[in-house]
């Protein structure tokens, strides 16, 4: 069969959003694709069997010529294994790639999400031109994907771009890693939400627009939330905005002046913040950087489809 004849199945297990979609070889149009959301505390056979489920309505009894797979989470590329994920219980060691393979009787190959995105962003978003970037998702978590030399770059163990757990306040909150003060603790979508829930508990005087929007009921504050608070000039929501982005800009800085990239490319669902999340990042990132050191930081062109578009580019050079 000629390869541009071939189906391609994308996946992206998120942490808490997963989306599967099938697409010809060389096109660049979703024949179908399928989005759902994990039930609360799921653990790793939930999310499989979801998947499962949106696979299944995809396919429809075709089989796919090979298969893409962007994971939310530490991933060995060369095994397809799964390490584990930060946000998902149940996944430590699970051989993904195998498994799928088996199911499907195509081949696969699996990668952190990161690293699919930025796949994904060079092939064909906004990283297209360019030799060096650096991929960005701000989302459940903050990590990171590179592309140096016109190439993706894992590091010694698949652990390069984990910019999510570079530590910017040593004195600062607990992260999730058990470290103090990174990234991830002040810039992911929970946290930016938690952070906002507890200024509003110890300032009851302050935060009016952000309590209305969530009427009183601070369980029910988001990273959306607060975004759209600070657009409406919400004092609090503003602040928080602001240290999220003070806390990335830091990330990058350093990040910029260590590898030196031509691009920073950011995706993930934080990123939708609004223009005080994006202007503190760009001018707290250009003032961490040394004055010599030149770069840009631009929006995912691919948005939330950037794993997606990324697990096509695996498939592709499987094909």
């Amino acid at each position: 069969m000629n390869s541009k004849n071939k189906l391609i199945l994308a996946l992206d297990f998120g942490g808490t959003k997963h989306a599967a979609a099938i697409v010809h070889s060389g096109d660049r149009k979703w024949q179908k694709g399928r989005r759902a959301l994990s039930p609360p505390f799921a653990g790793a056979t939930v999310d499989r069997e979801i998947m499962r489920s949106l696979i299944h309505q995809l396919l429809q009894g075709e089989k796919p010529g090979a298969i893409g797979v962007s994971f939310g989470g530490p991933v060995d590329a060369t095994t397809g294994t799964v390490r584990l994920s930060h946000h998902v219980p149940g996944w430590e060691n699970t051989p993904l790639r195998e498994l799928l393979e088996t199911e499907y009787g195509a081949p696969v190959r699996v990668d952190n999400d990161a690293n699919v995105a930025a796949l994904g962003e060079y092939r064909f978003g906004a990283g297209k031109g360019y030799e060096s970037m650096f991929y960005i998702t701000i989302s459940t978590g903050v990590g990171g994907g590179w592309i140096l030399n016109g190439r993706p770059w894992r590091g010694a163990d698949g652990m390069a771009g984990e910019i999510g757990h570079i530590v910017v306040d040593p004195e600062g909150p607990k992260c999730l890693c058990g470290k103090r003060g990174c990234v991830e603790r002040f810039a992911s979508g929970p946290y930016i939400a938690q952070s906002a829930q507890q200024f509003l508990q110890q300032q009851p005087y302050r935060g009016e627009i952000l309590r209305n929007l969530a009427a009183n009921n601070l369980s029910e504050i988001t990273a959306q939330l607060v975004s759209k608070a600070a657009d409406q000039g919400d004092d609090i929501a503003s602040e928080v905005l602001e240290v999220a982005g003070w806390a990335l800009g830091v990330g990058i800085g350093n990040v910029a002046n260590l590898i030196n990239p031509q691009l920073f490319v950011l995706g993930g669902g934080v990123t939708k913040a609004g223009a005080k999340f994006w202007s503190a990042v760009r001018r707290v990132a250009r003032k961490t950087a040394l004055p010599e050191v030149n770069f840009e930081i631009v929006p995912a062109a691919l948005s939330d489809e950037a794993p997606l578009w990324g697990a096509v580019a695996l498939a592709e050079d499987l094909l």
